[in-house]
């Protein structure tokens, strides 16, 4: 038989182990520290130990050491994602792993619209609090229209990056599915061209249209008279707010289609995957003139004359709503 002191002894040593036992796992298993819910980053290619650390210094858990070795005992293996994760007010150590281990990362946007001018671009990412780090205004019709995750802490220069990295495949891509016989002749060309058809039409179905009467111009070395290259020297293309000037029309420079034969030198906005498209596959049109039509899109016409009365019908439209 066991004797009196063995007994005790064996009896203390399991009481010790079941004190310990009982803190490891309530340690694991009981209410965390976080007052209220918040919102955690995982940073990428953060250890175990630095986001356990970094759970303690945020007020997550009670020690990042615990969490640690809790976490190797009891954590499945389950590997830790990068993102932004919201943790509930007294969330166990148990549940911080299971969501830091989740796909349930908070899902951040932003979204660039086609036609969107690089100014724009650029004061769209500098208002995004979640991001951070400077950032240079980016050249036009570098960026490509789109909706782009984000998660806190990215830098807005790698997130520019990716747009940038977006605009260079897409381009490259479709000019290698281009038409043949094409009056653009080089993938930059294709770009500016794009840009100002971005900015000429809002329907869908005129893009190609559009893009075969300033091919047709272009042929002919006729001025493609765009309304949206005056513009962009004076805002960088923003909208105007007003009327063109006369002497706005008349100015000379290197977007300004109204005084200059062939393309303006740089684009004029980020155009979207489908206006590089029409220009890279016009339609066959004889279209060299186009006016509003009233209902947002455009009347196309092979003649100056006929062009004229399209002309005069808008302005009809306009007086009877009491424009001019």
């Amino acid at each position: 038989m066991m004797s009196r002191r063995r007994y005790a002894l064996v009896a203390a040593l399991v009481l010790v182990a079941g004190i310990v036992m009982w803190n490891v796992v309530g340690g694991w298993f009981g209410s965390g520290p976080l007052a209220k819910d918040s919102a955690f980053v995982v940073p990428n290619g953060a250890s175990l130990s630095a986001v356990a650390d970094k759970l303690q210094d945020e007020g997550v858990v009670r020690s990042g050491d615990g969490f640690a070795l809790r976490a190797r005992l009891f954590g499945g293996g389950g590997a830790i994602k990068a993102g932004e994760f919201v943790i509930p007010a007294h969330a166990s150590p148990s549940r911080v792993l299971a969501i830091i281990t989740s796909d349930d990362v908070v899902r951040r946007q932003v979204m660039i619209p086609e036609g969107m001018p690089s100014i724009m671009v650029y004061e769209r990412l500098m208002a995004q609090e979640a991001l951070t780090g400077e950032l240079a205004v980016p050249e036009e019709g570098s960026v490509l229209p789109a909706t782009y995750d984000i998660q806190k802490g990215d830098a807005r220069a790698d997130v520019l990056r990716k747009m940038q990295a977006g605009m260079r495949r897409t381009l490259a891509e479709l000019w290698e599915k281009r038409a043949p016989d094409l009056v653009v002749k080089t993938p930059e060309e294709a770009l500016v061209l794009a840009s100002i058809v971005e900015k000429e039409t809002a329907k869908a179905q005129e893009r190609t249209v559009v893009a075969g009467l300033y091919s047709n111009r272009l042929k002919q070395g006729m001025l493609l008279q765009a309304d949206p290259t005056i513009i962009y020297p004076i805002t960088k293309g923003k909208p105007l707010g007003r009327r063109i000037r006369q002497s706005e029309i008349q100015a000379i420079n290197d977007y300004n289609t109204y005084s200059m034969v062939g393309l303006p030198k740089h684009p004029i906005c980020n155009p979207g995957r489908a206006s590089i498209e029409a220009v890279l596959h016009p339609a066959e049109t004889d279209a060299l003139y186009m006016v509003a039509d009233g209902t947002g899109g455009h009347v196309f016409a092979s003649t100056l004359e006929a062009h004229n009365e399209n002309v005069k019908k808008w302005f009809e439209i306009r007086r009877k709503r009491g424009e001019i």
